[in-house]
C-alpha cells in the first residue's frame, strides 16, 4: 500500500499535494489512474509553453477551459486571501460578466507598454504571450514566412493601421503624406487622417478587367518635391474584385531604393496562400515596415482585434505600437484568438485554409455558370485570390433600362433575402471622404467600364452558403426581369442546397 501511494503521488503532478491525503479514502491505484489522466492534460500545457507554437492536434474544449481557468487563478483578483485596496483590483460585480471573461479582469499591459507583464496579473500576462506566439505560428502555417515580432492589439484593423502610422510619425516627424493606392473602403482612408497625416491618392491602372497598382505613379510621388515629407506607402492586399492586390513586391523594392517606409493592409489576406507568398517575397526582396491583419476576418472570432507584425530584423514599428499604446487594454480579443487557435491546432487551421482555397474555385465556377447562362461573364481578375466579380451589363442595359440606380437595387434585394456580403456596383455614385472626391465610388476606379456584382470566398464559408446565394440570386434576377436559365427556365444553374 505504501509503494502504491508513493507511485501515484509521484505521477500526479500538481494534484498530489492535496490528493495525498485521500489514500485512506480511495484506493491508491484508482487515484493513480485519475491523476495520470489529469496529468496528461497538463503535459499539453507544458508542451505548449515549451514549443511556443500551435499544438498539432486540436485541444478538446475541456482542455482549453482548464488551461484558461488555471491561468486565471494566477491573477490577484482570484487569490483566495487577496484584499485589494487600490482603485483597479479586477473587481467585477456581475457573475455573468465574470464568467464571460473567465475571471480575467485585469486586462493586458501596463500604462507604459501594452505587452508589459502586470505584477497583479501573471496569468493574463502569460495568456497575452501565448496568444502572440500562437498567432505567429498560424501565420507560418498560412504561408507568411520570415515574420519577426508579432503583437495582437485589442482594436480592429483601421485603428491598428492608425497606431502604426502614429508610430511611424514619431520616427519621422517630417513625414506628413501617405502614398495610398486607391481602394474604396472608407476605413482604409480614414485611418490615415486619424493619424494626423494626409493621403496622396494613386488611381489604379486597368489591366484587362482587373485594376492594378500604378507603380510608376507611386514612384513619382515618393521621388517628387514632397519626397522628404513622405511618411510611407500604404498598400493593400485583400480587396473586392475587380481590384487586384497591390503589387507589394514591386512597391517594397521601390521603398527600399528610396528609403521610404512601407505599410501593408493585409486585412483578410492571411487566409490566402497566394497573398502570404507575395508578402513573404516582399519581406525578402524589399522593405516592409509593418503588416496589419484582422483577427475576426482571418481567425473566426468576434470583431475587435488586429495583428501587427513585421519581417525579421525590422521589428521597430510593431514594438513601438506596443510601447506607445495609451494605458492598459482589454484582453478579450486576445483570449478569443488563443481559445480558437488552441481549439483548431495546426492541423485544423491548415484544413480550414485548404477548404477556403477549394471553395474559391467552387464559387468562381458556380458564378461563371450562372453568368454565362444569362449573357454575362465573370471578370478576369487573376490578381485577386479571394473575391469574384461578374458583369451586370446585360441586366442594366435590358431589364433595368440603362438605370444604374435600378441595377444597384439588386444588392438590396439580396440583402432583404438574407444574403450578406455580396456587393453590387453600377456607375454614377460619387463620395467625398476626408476631403477627397471619388468618382464611381465602390469600384476603386473613376471610370470602370462595367456594372458588376462580387462575392468573396472567405474562410469559414461553406458550399451550402454558395448554393443558397446562387439560388436567391436567381430568384432576384428573375424578379428584376432578367433572363432565366436557358436550360432549366429558372434557378441560374444554381446547385440545390
Amino acid at each position: 500500500r505504501e509503494s502504491e501511494s508513493v507511485r501515484w503521488r509521484s505521477e500526479g503532478g500538481v494534484m498530489e499535494g492535496w490528493l495525498g491525503q485521500a489514500s485512506g479514502l480511495v484506493p491508491g491505484n484508482y487515484l493513480s489512474q485519475g491523476t495520470q489522466a489529469a496529468a496528461s492534460r497538463r503535459k499539453l500545457f507544458k508542451s505548449l509553453l515549451s514549443n511556443r507554437k500551435l499544438p498539432h492536434e486540436p485541444w478538446a474544449e475541456e482542455t482549453v477551459l482548464l488551461f484558461i481557468r488555471e491561468l486565471s487563478e494566477l491573477d490577484s483578483n482570484n487569490f483566495v486571501q487577496n484584499a485589494g485596496v487600490g482603485e483597479r483590483e479586477g473587481r467585477v460585480l456581475s457573475r455573468l460578466v465574470r464568467d464571460r471573461h473567465f475571471g480575467l479582469s485585469h486586462g493586458i499591459g501596463r500604462s507604459g507598454d501594452i505587452s508589459a507583464v502586470q505584477p497583479k496579473a501573471a496569468g493574463s500576462s502569460l495568456l497575452c504571450k501565448v496568444c502572440n506566439f500562437l498567432v505567429k505560428d498560424a501565420l507560418r502555417v498560412a504561408g507568411l514566412l520570415d515574420v519577426g515580432y508579432v503583437t495582437t492589439v485589442p482594436v480592429a484593423t483601421g485603428m491598428a493601421l492608425t497606431l502604426v502610422l502614429q508610430a511611424l510619425r514619431r520616427r519621422n516627424p517630417k513625414g506628413k503624406y501617405v502614398v495610398w493606392p486607391r481602394i474604396d473602403q472608407k476605413t482604409c482612408l480614414k485611418c490615415v487622417y486619424a493619424a494626423n497625416a494626409e493621403a496622396l491618392v494613386v488611381e489604379s491602372d486597368t489591366e484587362g478587367d482587373q485594376l492594378v497598382t500604378d507603380v510608376d505613379a507611386v514612384e513619382s510621388l515618393v521621388s517628387g518635391e514632397r519626397a522628404e515629407e513622405i511618411l510611407c506607402v500604404l498598400t493593400t492586399t485583400s480587396c473586392f474584385a475587380p481590384r487586384a492586390a497591390d503589387a507589394v513586391v514591386e512597391i517594397s523594392k521601390l521603398c527600399q531604393r528610396k528609403g521610404v517606409a512601407h505599410v501593408v493592409n493585409n486585412a483578410y489576406g492571411v487566409q490566402s496562400a497566394e497573398l502570404c507568398a507575395s508578402l513573404t517575397s516582399a519581406f525578402r526582396k524589399g522593405r516592409v515596415d509593418a503588416v496589419v491583419q484582422s483577427t475576426d476576418k482571418n481567425f473566426l472570432v468576434p470583431v475587435g482585434g488586429a495583428v501587427v507584425c513585421a519581417p525579421k530584423g525590422r521589428d521597430g514599428i510593431p514594438t513601438e505600437v506596443d510601447r506607445t499604446y495609451p494605458g492598459r487594454a482589454s484582453m478579450s480579443p486576445l483570449l478569443d484568438v488563443a481559445i480558437t487557435l488552441l481549439s483548431l491546432g495546426s492541423r485544423g487551421w491548415a484544413d480550414l485554409l485548404t477548404q477556403r482555397e477549394e471553395l474559391f474555385g467552387y464559387l468562381k465556377a458556380q458564378i461563371s455558370s450562372f453568368a454565362s447562362q444569362r449573357g454575362e461573364r465573370v471578370l478576369h481578375t487573376p490578381g485577386n485570390p479571394i473575391s469574384v466579380a461578374m458583369t451586370l451589363d446585360g441586366l442594366r442595359d435590358g431589364p433595368c433600362g440603362g438605370s444604374d440606380e435600378k441595377t444597384r437595387f439588386l444588392g438590396s434585394m439580396l440583402f432583404q433575402r438574407c444574403i450578406s456580403g455580396a456587393r453590387v456596383f453600377a456607375p454614377g455614385k460619387s463620395q467625398r471622404i476626408c476631403g477627397h472626391d471619388f468618382a464611381n465610388y465602390g469600384s476603386h476606379h473613376p471610370a470602370y467600364p462595367h456594372a458588376y456584382l462580387n462575392a468573396a470566398a472567405a474562410i469559414g464559408m461553406t458550399r451550402q452558403d454558395v448554393d443558397v446565394f446562387l439560388q436567391k440570386l436567381a430568384a432576384c434576377w428573375e424578379k428584376m426581369g432578367g433572363t432565366k436559365d436557358r436550360e432549366k427556365g429558372e434557378g441560374a444553374g444554381a446547385p440545390s442546397a
